[in-house]
């Protein structure tokens, strides 16, 4: 039976003040109770080393239980669950009613309907709460294993649709204890590659003595703080759901007012028309599809590959799937300035086809420069030249991460926090806000882009210091130099 919210005699707060104090100490405890951090990146060796990993890129005549269907050309799996691969076409107005500029393109979609569980456990030892992350294999991720959430699973998954195992710890999130939730929340993926695709991002509490598995370790919010500075290691969807944590807001104020911000945003979302349908697959104009891939004609954006995988950890030991393979490392970076000495980032109301409502608030760039190299400097995305021109001394937040591992085949961005050039006057579509009140927007699903929430986890959890250190003092203290 699902769990019920069951009425009480009396009322309780409505805020998170008590979850937003033990999440500042968690932040400022760089000491754990299972793993030094130092030692994690070597733990997470062992776990690859200890288990049998293998992805083999595959003819699509070779996939097991995936087929072209027939009548559309769509890529299916032959139990119509997990996910397919479909048209889209897209037509995509700047202005209001249809009336401004306009792009028309087709394209390959992942189209996956089903609502997946990216879920984190929290416990206290020694009075700090403390997160059970698991090194888990993904086929797509360039290095394979990385720290992902507790369970990570779509539905598919854990109903067992794949024949396999059970998901470990799935009982603590679906359902959930409602007295035992700390984050519930539907958060868009990746709104350029899939069809309207969301996840329930979860972090729920427990008190049980949770049976130590060979690959889980318990770390505090300061330890993965730590690790979000190191290349490929915090996996997207972790650091999606460690976004949408509640933090402490010790800023006095920002540029514009939680209202006027989401007036703002409600008008971006209302001059944007985008009006994308799925078609079929063989339909699709402007890619073509060979033995091993759906390409582009032009050899940018991304191609479909199918790759055969075996795992000797994961809920099944082997099976075939296909991918999108990213063409290109990208580029997703926040511009950072201060306001009366509040940190304040450059948002975009970017609209995506695949977003569930057109438009989400994503970073100050977020490109593949590949893409683009072939442009005039005036034709080029916003900032994207200032960004990747910026010097030494203007970054903030460096590392590499990969996208989502499994559906996705080494999709890796370098992911940037830059202080911007004097104060900047932001074109149409461009705002400056506080990351507090991105923080506060991540209680609500379809606000801010993954993109977003991967820069906002590395940037919450750098300055979350019970003391109130300041973001740009905090993030030049731990930003990870490079050569």
């Amino acid at each position: 039976m699902l769990p019920c919210l069951v009425p009480r005699n009396a009322v309780r707060r409505r805020d998170d003040r008590d979850h937003t104090d033990r999440i500042a100490l968690s932040a400022a405890t760089t000491d754990g109770v299972h793993l030094r951090t130092e030692d994690v990146r070597a733990w997470i060796a062992e776990r690859r080393e200890a288990n049998a990993f293998h992805v083999e890129r595959i003819p699509f005549a070779e996939m097991d239980q995936w087929w072209f269907e027939g009548a559309t050309g769509n890529l299916v799996h032959r139990s119509g669950r997990f996910f397919a691969i479909e048209g889209l076409h897209v037509v995509e107005h700047d202005g209001p009613h249809g009336d401004g500029p306009y792009r028309e393109w087709q394209q390959p979609v992942i189209k996956q309907p089903e609502v997946g569980i990216l879920g984190i456990l929290a416990k206290e030892f020694n009075g700090v709460l403390h997160f059970l992350m698991q090194a888990k294999m993904e086929p797509g991720n360039p290095n394979l294993v990385q720290l992902s959430p507790t369970v990570q699973a779509t539905r598919s998954n854990y109903t067992k649709a794949h024949g396999g195992t059970n998901v470990k710890l799935i009982e603590y999130f679906a359902p959930p204890d409602p007295e035992r939730v700390i984050v519930d929340v539907l958060q868009a993926e990746q709104g350029s590659w899939f069809f309207r695709k969301s996840n329930r991002n979860m972090i729920v509490e427990t008190v049980d003595d949770v049976p130590q598995e060979d690959d889980f370790c318990w770390l505090t919010l300061g330890q993965i703080a730590e690790l979000m500075h190191e290349d490929e290691t915090i996996n997207m969807n972790a650091r999606s759901v460690l976004s949408c944590l509640p933090y402490h807001d010790t800023a006095p104020g920002a540029l514009f007012s939680d209202v006027q911000l989401l007036s703002w945003f409600t008008n971006e979302r209302s001059r944007h028309d985008v009006r994308a349908h799925r078609i079929p697959l063989k339909d699709v104009g402007g890619w073509k599809q060979g033995v091993e891939a759906i390409e582009h004609e032009d050899g940018r954006f991304f191609n479909v590959r199918a790759v055969a995988v075996k795992g000797s950890n994961r809920e099944k030991i082997s099976w075939t799937q296909p991918l999108l393979e990213s063409v290109g490392e990208g580029v997703v970076a926040f511009l950072m300035r201060e306001i009366e000495g509040v940190p304040h980032v450059l948002v975009h109301a970017r609209a995506d086809a695949g977003f569930l409502d057109t438009v989400e608030l994503a970073p100050t760039v977020q490109r593949t420069p590949l893409n683009y190299a072939h442009l005039p400097a005036e034709n080029r995305p916003p900032f994207l030249d200032f960004v990747q021109d910026a010097p030494r001394s203007r970054i903030r937040y460096e590392a590499v991460h990969s996208e989502e591992g499994g559906r996705f085949l080494n999709a890796r961005a370098r992911y940037l926090v830059v202080d911007a050039d004097g104060t900047i006057d932001p074109p149409p579509g461009f705002a400056w806000v506080t990351p507090a009140q991105l923080t506060a927007l991540t209680r609500h699903g379809h606000y801010v882009s993954v993109e977003a929430r991967t820069l906002l986890a590395c940037i919450n959890a750098a300055v979350a210091q019970p003391r109130g250190t300041a973001a740009l003092d905090s993030l030049s203290v731990h930003g990870k130099a490079r050569a």
